[in-house]
């Protein structure tokens, strides 16, 4: 993962990506409106339209955010909602998906455009992961059982710590180290204790740089842990959904803009178990991101002059060499997936690797769909990536409760086939909602072997 060291305006661009040509003229025509001083409203909207039916459901929720913020877009606010405007349309032209859904700067932007409207909206409260996790299943994760004695210990000195942390002490360093200790100790075996997920969390706001810099989603982070440990304390077993989620877009966020290095292996591999995948680096180096930024330049170019070969599946216009490679990619994976998919279902009790199987071959699908920019076909297959990665430790721990049900991933395997016969045919792929939230009500209601907990801790 690469540290805050980095640019700022973020991932690189993608020129081999899709684009959204009717999102882009509609935000370029509400930014002329918006110099013209006159309604925005409608471009927005054909915007926001545009990027659902091209499954791009965090450009969507920022456009959305947009269309909100809008009446209140005059005075003193006005500066600040064109250059949300700008901002988000020029990182629309990158056709990034990864950067679309987790930009820092987007979502400073986001946080913005809400508070206006919490102004005349009360109650009205966002988060990173509302971005950066939007239309994703979140599997559940359990707090293990640990002695009273031991948790109350932990407890004391992980508050001593916190205090340092979130005042911005010079002792915050060592009162870090603190934290960290703490949340190792209350970390379990299970692969989904959330302590684990907690404190790989809490070494990315290390390296990267925002724990020390007393960052505020690092302090709310760190205070959250801090809530989370008193809510064991009465006993709850299943950890807060919420509390993953922010956990989650804070792990996941770098290492989707920036990608991983061999030395994140263990960092990927959570995320997978959680549903979210990264990028490789090939060669991190500062001469191989001038020579990416380059190609991608001159990809540009040779789209702007007309040089490149498009292809439109529906509102989604695509490289037609990135197409074809992508139809060769998916047809590897979907053969793939369905022989692990067969293979797992007629598996002995034992043998969980069917189903890891079925899981890469989703998520190597998925990761093609979200190069290319297909949204409806990377977060159905994510999706499915997850139910089997679900399927695999439920194997593995001997949990028949926490397999996801298989008629919804039979469903969704079906779907995602259907789609990509559709995307081979030049035709742009159906809607993922039924089958997605088929798939996610299967993922987020099979639990952790470890945890039995009421409804209620899942909010």
């Amino acid at each position: 993962m690469t540290s805050v060291d980095l640019p700022s305006l973020e991932a690189l661009p993608n020129p081999r990506g899709a684009a959204v040509r009717e999102a882009e003229a509609a935000l370029a025509e509400a930014l002329q409106a918006s110099e013209a001083q006159i309604a925005v409203v409608g471009p927005l909207l054909r915007a926001a339209q545009a990027l659902r039916q091209a499954g791009w459901l965090a450009s969507q929720r920022f456009t959305d955010a947009l269309v909100l913020a809008s009446p209140f877009a005059n005075g003193a606010f006005l500066p600040q909602f064109r250059a949300a405007l700008t901002d988000f349309h020029a990182a629309l032209t990158r056709h990034n998906l990864r950067e679309l859904a987790c930009s820092p700067t987007l979502f400073a932007h986001y946080r913005e455009l809400n508070a206006q409207v919490a102004h005349h909206t009360q109650g009205y409260v966002v988060a990173l992961e509302d971005l950066a996790l939007a239309g994703r299943p979140i599997a559940p994760a359990s707090l293990c059982a640990i002695s009273a004695s031991t948790r109350s210990g932990v407890r004391a000195r992980y508050e001593q710590a916190l205090l340092p942390v979130l005042k911005g002490h010079d002792a915050a360093g060592a009162a870090l180290d603190e934290l960290d200790a703490c949340v190792a100790e209350l970390a379990g075996a299970d692969t989904y204790d959330v302590w684990r997920l907690a404190g790989a969390c809490s070494r990315t706001l290390r390296v990267n740089g925002r724990a020390q810099a007393g960052d505020p989603e690092a302090k709310r982070f760190y205070a959250r842990c801090n809530l989370l440990l008193a809510e064991q304390g009465h006993g709850l077993q299943l950890a807060p959904r919420s509390f993953v989620r922010a956990s989650l877009a804070l792990l996941w966020r770098d290492y989707a803009l920036y990608g991983a290095a061999a030395e994140d292996a263990d960092a990927v591999a959570l995320l997978n178990d959680y549903g979210l995948t990264v990028d490789w680096h090939v060669a991190a180096t500062q001469a191989s991101e001038v020579a990416w930024e380059r190609g991608a330049a001159e990809a540009e170019a040779e789209a702007a002059a007309g040089g490149a070969v498009m292809r439109e599946l529906g509102v989604v216009s695509v490289n037609v060499h990135a197409y074809e490679d992508f139809l060769q990619t998916a047809d590897a994976s979907m053969a793939a997936l369905t022989m692990s998919t067969d293979a797992a279902f007629a598996a002995a009790a034992s043998d969980a690797a069917p189903a890891e199987h079925a899981a890469q071959a989703a998520y190597g699908l998925g990761a093609a769909a979200q190069a290319l920019g297909l949204g409806h076909v990377a977060l159905l297959a994510d999706a499915l990536g997850l139910a089997w990665r679900r399927h695999a430790y439920a194997v593995r721990v001997g949990s028949a409760l926490s397999i996801p049900a298989r008629r919804p991933v039979e469903q969704a395997g079906e779907a995602l086939r259907a789609m990509l016969l559709r995307v081979a045919a030049g035709v742009a792929p159906p809607d993922s909602a039924v089958p997605l939230a088929l798939l996610t009500q299967a993922i987020e209601r099979a639990v952790p072997a470890t945890a039995t907990a009421p409804a209620s801790s899942m909010s």
